[in-house]
C-alpha cells in the first residue's frame, strides 16, 4: 500500500471490531449490508461475475485491512498491519482474531509505521506465507503448531525494507515487493540498509535474486501457466500494473511491458492506487486499484470494476457460504466479499 494513504488513516483507531455483533439464541439476523456495485465494461465480465451483484460487509473497524489468503481448510485469514494483529473469518460465521502480534514481537520502535504482517500465500507443506513488515523478513508459519520459521530476511548481507506482498509458484520458489511502506520515514527512514524498492525471487533452494527496482512496488502475482509475473506499483506518478515475461526457470526473460494503466482512474480522484492482485484458474487478473477491484482478461482487456466506495488493498479468491466461489476484499476499515462465476 502506497505510504501516502497509510498516513491519511494513521489517526484512526487500533482496536478493530466485528461486524456481526453477536446476538441472543433464537434472535433473527442482523441484516446485511451492502457497499458499492459492479461496472460492466465488456460483456466477458459476465462469465466472471454478476453485474447486478453488490459487495457485502462481513466486518469492519479496522486501520487498515490488507493480505487476505484463502486457507484449503475453508477460512480466510487477513491482516491489519498497523495494529500488528491476523484475523480468520470462516463462511457464515463472525470475524475472529487468530494471532497477536502477526509480525513484530515485542516493544515496536517508532520508526516502524507497521508492525504486522502483510501480503500472504499457502505453501506446498499448508503453511502460512507471509510479508512482515515489522520483522522485515519472508517467513513461514506452521499452521497446526503455530511454529514460525524465518525464510529470508537480508540481501547482500543488508535488512530489507518492509516486504509487503508475495506470490508462490509450485515450485516453491516465493516473488516479493520490498517498498519502504513499514517505515515511519520511508527512504529516510534510520533502519534503512538496502538502497533499493526491490521486486525480489527467493528461490526454493534459498538463492535470492533482485529482479527490478521500482520507486514503490507492491503487489504480485503470478498467470496459471506461470510465464508471466504481474507487478503493482502503487506510484501517483506511475500507477500501473506491469507484467513480467517469465522463462522456465522462473526468472524475467525481457524487460517488463505495460499490462493495465490505471492514471486515467487515478485522475479522477477515485480512492485507491495500484495495489494487490490475484489471478483465476482462466488467466483473468483481480487488480485493486483507483475506484475498486480492477476486473482484467489475461490479454489486459479492462472487462468490468468492482467497488466498495472505498480503497480496496488486496483481495483473494476464495469460497462463499454456499461454497461458490467469490472475491474477498479488504478495503479500507473493511472486510468485503462478492459472488463469483468461475472456478475455485
Amino acid at each position: 500500500m502506497n505510504v501516502t494513504r497509510r498516513a491519511l488513516i494513521a489517526g484512526m483507531a487500533a482496536a478493530p471490531l466485528a461486524a456481526c455483533a453477536a446476538r441472543m439464541e433464537g434472535a433473527p439476523p442482523p441484516p446485511r449490508e451492502y457497499v458499492g456495485g459492479v461496472e460492466q465494461f465488456d460483456p466477458a465480465l459476465l462469465q466472471i461475475v454478476d453485474p447486478a451483484a453488490r459487495p457485502e460487509v462481513l466486518a469492519t473497524g479496522y486501520g487498515w485491512a490488507e493480505g487476505p489468503v484463502w486457507v484449503p481448510a475453508g477460512y480466510l485469514l487477513f491482516n491489519d498491519p498497523g495494529n500488528n494483529v491476523m484475523y480468520r473469518y470462516v463462511p457464515g460465521g463472525e470475524v475472529e482474531e487468530f494471532l497477536r502480534p502477526s509480525g513484530l514481537e515485542g516493544t515496536v520502535p517508532p520508526e516502524i509505521r507497521e508492525a504486522g504482517a502483510n501480503g500472504m500465500a499457502i505453501d506446498s507443506m499448508g503453511r502460512l506465507v507471509f510479508a512482515d513488515s515489522g520483522s522485515r523478513n519472508i517467513s513461514a508459519r506452521d499452521l497446526a503448531t503455530m511454529q514460525r520459521t524465518v525464510l529470508v530476511d537480508r540481501y547482500d548481507g543488508k535488512r530489507f525494507n518492509s516486504p509487503n506482498d508475495l506470490t508462490m509458484a509450485r515450485s516453491g520458489a516465493i516473488y516479493f515487493t520490498d517498498p519502504p511502506y513499514g517505515f515511519a520515514d520511508a527512504e529516510q527512514s534510520p533502519l534503512r540498509e538496502v538502497t533499493s524498492n526491490g521486486l525480489y525471487l527467493r528461490r526454493p533452494d534459498g538463492t535470492l535474486l533482485l529482479l527490478d527496482e521500482h520507486r514503490r512496488p507492491n503487489g504480485v502475482a503470478l498467470s496459471p501457466d506461470e510465464r508471466t509475473l504481474y507487478l503493482a506499483l502503487s506510484d501517483e506518478q506511475r500507477p500501473q500494473v506491469l507484467a513480467y515475461p517469465l522463462g522456465a526457470d522462473g526468472t524475467p526473460t525481457g524487460p517488463a511491458r505495460l499490462f493495465h494503466d490505471m492514471t486515467a482512474w487515478h485522475e479522477k480522484g477515485l480512492p485507491g492506487l495500484p495495489d494487490g492482485i490475484k489471478t483465476d484458474k482462466a488467466g483473468h487478473v483481480f487488480a485493486t486499484g483507483p475506484g475498486g477491484v480492477h476486473v482484467l482478461s489475461p490479454d489486459g482487456t479492462l472487462l468490468g470494476l468492482i467497488g466498495t466506495g472505498t480503497a480496496i488493498a488486496n483481495c483473494a479468491i476464495g469460497r462463499g457460504e454456499d461454497g461458490g466461489a467469490a472475491l474477498y476484499m479488504t478495503a479500507h476499515t473493511m472486510l468485503a466479499r462478492i459472488p463469483l462465476r468461475i472456478a475455485v
